[in-house]
């Protein structure tokens, strides 16, 4: 893409054009050479508009209606006057790449409300259950003007943990369940909510949810205290994505955090923290792809695989030949 037209991009995008977010969103996910400097420069043009959105991290165990829970929350937003981004990301086939997207199609009435986006991106192979360029939407869709941003991941385990590496605030869905329930939470994913939400508080369940809110709130008294967490936090509620009921609750709550946090200074050196290790991951990502597209390596590659293969050599010799190779080759540029 030339360099005027990603200035206009950028400028389309800030005057919060909906197509020109989206083709911003698809040029920074591109795997393409060729776009990758494009990509760059769209993300220096936006870079002032971007960081004044809320940036909420929300995952959950299978069947607990994150879907339905996002749109009821996200409506409830919208119809308040508020301007919501919802990046979902969608497991993507180990085999073929592919992936459901299906997110507009479960949260309908969302995605056609003028004050929402919706953008489903497939993980790919990234590890974590995050898409490759999560970070990079966040700040598009800022940018964009949407000041609350929701991440959803594709599930419990390692993704929890990446989505709270670059967002403000962590919310974990749980559904209504005994006390033996409690046990299957690894205890890694309650150390980074910060808001714990048992959905589907309502009709014959709704005794079962506050039953499973108290035992998820006894255990998080039990934790130890960790940086940024205001006076009560973290929390657990109850709230129904079916007929509303605690969600003004669960907002107040996020809004409270939130508060107190930016009060604080904890939010923006949250933030800076953030940033480095985005550098980091940025460093590693460049350099295997630098690895794996060097002609010099690429020759020398199936040589090693065979040696470490026959047990001629270890992976770790394997590693340090290719990487002699790669930084021998870029001293000599």
């Amino acid at each position: 893409m030339p360099e005027g037209s990603t200035d206009a991009l950028a400028g389309r995008l800030i005057a919060g054009e909906r197509r020109a977010l989206a083709k911003a969103i698809t040029l920074v996910e591109s795997t393409r050479a060729e776009d990758r400097a494009a990509a760059r420069a769209l993300m220096a043009a936006v870079a002032p508009h971007a960081g004044g959105g809320l940036r909420l991290g929300l995952s959950g165990t299978p069947g607990v209606g994150k879907s339905t829970f996002i749109e009821a929350f996200g409506m409830m937003l919208v119809e308040a006057g508020h301007k919501v981004a919802v990046l979902a990301v969608d497991p993507s086939s180990a085999r073929s790449g592919g992936s459901i997207l299906g997110d507009k199609t479960r949260m309908d009435r969302l995605s056609r409300h003028p004050g929402a986006f919706i953008r489903p991106s497939p993980a790919g192979r990234e590890l974590g259950g995050v898409a490759r360029r999560t970070r990079e939407a966040i700040r598009l869709v800022e940018a964009a003007g949407f000041d609350t941003v929701i991440v959803e991941t594709v599930g419990v385990g390692q993704s929890e943990t990446m989505v709270a590496e670059m967002t403000d605030l962590f919310v974990l869905l749980l559904a209504p369940a005994g006390g033996d329930e409690l046990q299957g939470v690894k205890r890694g994913i309650m150390e980074i909510a910060d808001i714990i939400v048992v959905n589907k508080a309502d009709g014959p369940l709704r005794e079962v949810a506050e039953r499973t809110r108290a035992d998820y709130a006894g255990a998080l008294r039990l934790m130890r205290a960790r940086e940024g967490d205001a006076p009560g936090f973290p929390k657990a509620l109850a709230a129904s994505a079916a007929t509303g009921a605690g969600l003004t609750g669960v907002w107040d709550e996020i809004r409270a955090l939130d508060l107190w946090r930016r009060e604080q200074g904890w939010r923006d050196r949250r933030r800076a923290r953030q940033a480095v290790r985005w550098l980091r991951a940025a460093l590693e990502r460049s350099l295997i792809e630098r690895l794996y597209t060097d002609e010099a390596v690429a020759a020398r590659l199936p040589e090693v695989e065979r040696a470490v293969a026959r047990g001629e050599m270890v992976p770790e010799d394997g590693a340090d030949q290719l990487l002699s190779l790669l930084l021998g080759r870029i001293g000599g540029d």
